[in-house]
């Protein structure tokens, strides 16, 4: 049987998705100044890549929870 959509937590949830993405996002950059002379490029590219991707991710959760929210 399915569970109910509960949508009372989902600023909740949004707020811990937003602070978890930006902290991947905080960690791979300091990963890549920390050690961007033994990163090949291709992994570079990638993280960077990577990270764009989570800054989207991080934008379309604020639109989300302003929704949520107002």
């Amino acid at each position: 049987m399915a569970k109910p959509d509960n949508r009372a937590d989902n600023a909740e949830h949004l707020q811990e998705h937003i602070a978890n993405t930006q902290q991947n996002i905080q960690e791979t950059e300091q990963y890549l100044n920390e050690f961007s002379s033994e990163i090949s490029g291709t992994e570079q590219n990638q993280l960077e890549e990577k990270n764009e991707r989570r800054r989207e991710s991080v934008a379309e959760f604020e639109e989300e929870l302003a929704d949520e929210e107002g």
